[in-house]
């Protein structure tokens, strides 16, 4: 078997797709974007396919390694998620050629079932109360939330306040056997975010996403130390290289993108490193159908997964939503706020092909608002 063809669609509300043809005739689909930058990614993808075109897709570790360092310049968000992509079509083409769930490839289930958790936004509080009441009544055990717009470099008294009070919002909801994420989103600085953390501990949230940028995670050790609120990141992470010093700092969860980190060979990597740290993995998937997809597989075959991020009905998903490429809904019917397992070959769900080369035509380009602090200076999204 060899590859024949490979293609690339971009298709809204922000996601790019790939798809990977066979001599045989099976087809893989893969999820490679950076949100806001899919037409760079898209052109990655066109420079790894010259490699890819004539090779046999089974040999999905080989190709890792040639796509990630058979260049001499190495990494970065552009290039993992454009292998990420590529990564989860191989093995969706396995998974078919072998008649098996990815998941099984990966050394079998270890879980009957996903938990998942529902987006309900936090920018603005007005209408979080009723926001979480609706996911709760759709069977969801768990919700996450911003925790503040564009905040000051020193949070503010009253920033801090409105920090804690949408929080202590959610609990009220939620109450205490349902579960609350906080994305912080790099939007605090350390000092800010000691300060806020310090606050949030009686409201017991399940973790405290991003509470600093990617580029100071050498002050999460200090983080770590100062708050019993259990800190994850890994959304802006794209390899194992890049998650060893945040979990050596001590971080509880571990939160790789399938569409960013290299995918589900490298994701499933991570989750193993991160194991050694006692850390959980919770990956990042604010995206389209086959990267919750890829995500899914490797939670049933991963032992330290803790929960799930979806996107059906989240904020950015406009003209189209999780389940509008999809031929069967089936796989993502959750069920008392988790996602079942299922045993269909591959990444487990048939893509709209149809739909997907006709929303191509239309295209977007999203790209992530710029905010500014009222003096006018740049502000962290």
């Amino acid at each position: 078997m060899k590859i024949t063809r490979i293609e690339t669609f971009a298709v809204p509300p922000r996601w790019l797709f790939c798809r990977v043809e066979t001599d045989d005739g099976v087809v893989g689909w893969g999820e490679p974007v950076v949100e806001g930058r899919a037409e760079v990614v898209r052109a990655a993808v066109d420079v790894l396919a010259e490699y890819l075109i004539g090779k046999d897709p089974l040999r999905i570790q080989d190709h890792w390694q040639v796509l990630t360092k058979g260049g001499f310049y190495r990494g970065g968000p552009v290039l993992s998620s454009a292998v990420a992509g590529l990564d989860q079509a191989l093995w969706d083409i396995a998974g078919k050629t072998y008649g098996a769930p990815v998941h099984a490839l990966l050394g079998g289930p270890v879980r009957d079932r996903v938990r998942v958790y529902a987006w309900v936004g936090g920018d603005e509080p007005a209408e979080l109360t009723e926001q979480i009441t609706a996911q709760v009544e759709a069977g969801f055990t768990a919700v996450k939330m911003n925790g503040a717009g564009a905040t000051s470099p020193v949070a503010t008294a009253a920033e801090t306040a409105a920090v804690v009070d949408r929080v202590a919002a959610a609990r009220e909801v939620l109450g205490p056997d349902r579960d609350v994420a906080v994305d912080f989103h790099g939007r605090f600085t350390a000092a800010s975010s000691r300060r806020v953390l310090a606050e949030l501990g009686p409201l017991h949230p399940l973790f405290v996403e991003e509470p600093v940028v990617p580029e100071h995670g050498h002050l999460l050790p200090g983080l770590v130390a100062a708050t019993p609120v259990p800190l994850a990141t890994g959304e802006r992470l794209y390899g194992r290289t890049e998650f060893l010093p945040v979990l050596a700092a001590g971080i509880a969860v571990a939160q790789p993108d399938l569409s960013h980190a290299g995918g589900i060979s490298e994701v499933h990597r991570i989750a193993s490193l991160a194991d050694t740290y006692g850390a959980q993995l919770a990956p990042h998937c604010p995206l389209g159908p086959i990267a919750l997809a890829a995500s899914l597989q490797v939670a049933f075959a991963t032992p330290n997964f803790l929960i799930q991020e979806q996107s059906r009905g989240i904020h950015y998903n406009k003209d189209a939503d999780l389940l509008s490429y999809l031929v069967d809904t089936e796989p993502f019917r959750f069920v008392d706020g988790h996602a079942p397992r299922g045993d269909a070959p591959g990444l487990g769900i048939t893509i709209d092909e149809a739909a997907v080369r006709a929303a191509d035509r239309t295209g977007h380009t999203w790209r992530n608002p710029v905010w500014r602090h009222p003096d006018g200076s740049f502000a962290e999204w």
